[in-house]
């Protein structure tokens, strides 16, 4: 595509309201920042939770199974963390750097990646809290139906409406 025109030129779906691609990407940078203000308390409140589990005095009377799951829940947190940072961090490293778009589209794969790995933080919290307050096959079923319900409304919801160009109205 020349670069006649500074308009985008469709392809995205989107209605650009006739703004530049320079103001497109500014304000989707800005967009995906403020979305993951939406999820960074939660999952550092999350991290926070499992880096006290060990100095607990019930820390000691974990199964093999449970501390296996612990470390699985401790370091997706922590990836997780990572990665819904990163935007942040790299956005201000690259202030000024005129590399917004290369930085949205990085940001963009952080973003999804990170909410996967939180995912499976928040999975494996669940099977273990459970597993060690009442028994491993309310752990499995639980953790597998939260699973499930992430699975839908973060992955299979949004990609179907992706795929199928639809777009949800609201009647007032």
């Amino acid at each position: 595509m020349g670069r006649t025109d500074e308009r985008t030129a469709g392809g995205t779906g989107d209605d650009d309201g006739g703004e530049s691609r320079q103001e497109r990407i500014n304000r989707e940078l800005i967009e995906l920042l403020n979305e993951l203000r939406v999820g960074l308390p939660g999952v550092q409140f999350l991290f926070a939770f499992l880096l006290i589990v060990p100095f607990q005095q019930t820390a000691a009377k974990l199964t093999d199974f449970q501390r296996d799951v612990y470390f699985v829940a401790l370091v997706s947190a922590a990836v997780a963390t990572v990665l819904l940072i990163a935007p942040a961090a790299q956005h201000r490293l690259l202030f000024r750097q005129r590399e917004k778009e290369t930085l949205l589209r990085r940001s963009s794969k952080s973003a999804i990646a990170g909410l996967v790995v939180l995912a499976v933080a928040v999975v494996s919290v669940l099977l273990l809290v459970i597993d060690v307050l009442f028994d491993r096959a309310l752990a499995w079923g639980t953790a597998g139906c939260v699973a499930a319900l992430l699975a839908w409304w973060w992955i299979a919801v949004p990609l179907w409406q992706r795929a199928h160009g639809e777009q949800e109205t609201f009647d007032d």
